[in-house]
């Protein structure tokens, strides 16, 4: 019984012993290995070592999104000029007209009655105008008697004479003038369209003196539409009037329509502080409609060569824009200005040339001065 325990009691000895020493061990390799690692971090962030990339010298053709609107190519709002009463409406909403078309006939009974009085106001005046005349033609064929006639006399009734013709000629511009009122009684199309708003019903009071300062109708070209945007100043200087601009609009998500740049504006829309431009959109099957939004993708082609660097390689803070150029090994920040950019690459305006290496992978962690590890 004795020797059985004794046999046992060893082993367990020796497991508690070298359960002791690996414990003991355990702790010192692995505090080793965290300095080991915080050693590797700083060496990283003292050298880091980055991708250099050339910088080059070339053209970069960009097109950059904007939101644009359909607006008709003509639109024209249509009211009554003289007060009057709606007679004969002849369209609606949605009809389809030409330009001549009688619209709407209005009735002012008042207008009649002063076109009668401009009638009668002629017919007087060249009654006196006949009556003058034929005086001043008797002076004259007795003045040819010697003694008979004064000269003044004469010069008076050639100056009556004068006088009442002139009378007659502002009589009948008062007739003309009233006559033409008659014309703003039917109000026809000015050119081919589509009614998209009416204002009025019949026996509706409309003119200067009536209360509703709604249009009677809203007249749209909507066969041919203005695709109007308005491009940001920053990139106004490759805007190109010859150019194709495509868009889409949320109506037809999976359609992609084109139109050429027609008309630029030339300056800058002082709210805004972009240039709007203007294109002309044929829409014979109507599938477009006015004042539509539309998603427009603009293209800015390059005019001059210009430093190109990768997107990633410029950096923005609070204080400026800058890349970093790798000059024997040391990193220095080169203060720059952005031009256009592509997906992948930006233009760079700054102290920079063609073979200059700058960091690829770019940020404000590498520090001007700062000693870099080039990636081979």
């Amino acid at each position: 019984m004795k020797i059985t325990k004794n046999k046992f009691i060893i082993p367990i000895a020796a497991l508690v012993i070298g359960t002791g020493l690996l414990s003991s061990c355990g702790p010192d390799k692995k505090q080793q290995e965290e300095q080991a690692q915080t050693v590797q971090d700083e060496n990283a962030i003292d050298t880091p070592t980055v991708v250099p990339v050339p910088v080059v010298k070339g053209k970069l053709n960009t097109t950059i999104a904007v939101p644009g609107e359909l607006a008709p190519y003509q639109e024209v709002d249509l009211y009554a000029k003289v007060n009057s009463y709606v007679k004969n409406l002849l369209v609606d909403i949605g009809s389809q007209v030409h330009k001549g078309q009688l619209l709407v006939t209005l009735e002012a009974p008042e207008i009649n009655s002063q076109l009668a009085e401009a009638q009668s106001r002629i017919q007087q005046q060249e009654a006196i105008c006949f009556a003058s005349k034929a005086t001043y033609d008797r002076l004259l064929s007795t003045s040819k008697i010697p003694g008979t006639v004064s000269q003044n006399d004469l010069e008076l009734a050639e100056a009556k004479k004068n006088s009442d013709y002139a009378n007659v000629e502002a009589a009948k511009s008062s007739y003309k003038e009233v006559a033409a009122n008659l014309a703003y009684l039917e109000i026809r199309a000015p050119f081919d369209g589509v009614i998209t708003a009416r204002n009025i019903n019949l026996g509706a009071y409309v003119g200067p003196g009536g209360k509703s300062t709604d249009p009677l109708f809203v007249l749209e070209d909507q066969t041919r539409l203005r695709l109007i945007v308005s491009v940001p100043e920053v990139y106004t200087g490759g805007l190109n009037d010859k150019s194709d601009v495509t868009f889409s609009v949320e109506a037809l998500p999976s359609q992609k329509f084109t139109a050429q740049i027609k008309r630029l504006a030339g300056a800058l829309d002082t709210k805004l502080r972009a240039e709007r431009l203007e294109m002309d959109v044929y829409n014979k099957d109507k599938r477009l409609l006015p004042h539509m939004f539309a998603e427009v993708d603009v293209p800015l082609p390059a005019h001059d060569s210009t430093f190109i660097v990768p997107k990633t390689a410029v950096v923005t803070s609070t204080e400026k824009v800058f890349i970093i150029k790798i000059n024997n090994h040391r990193a220095e920040w080169v203060t720059v200005k952005k031009g256009v950019s592509t997906s992948d690459k930006t233009e760079v305006y700054g102290d920079v040339k063609a073979g200059d290496v700058v960091v690829k992978q770019a940020s404000e962690e590498i520090r001007d001065g700062s000693t870099v590890k080039e990636k081979q």
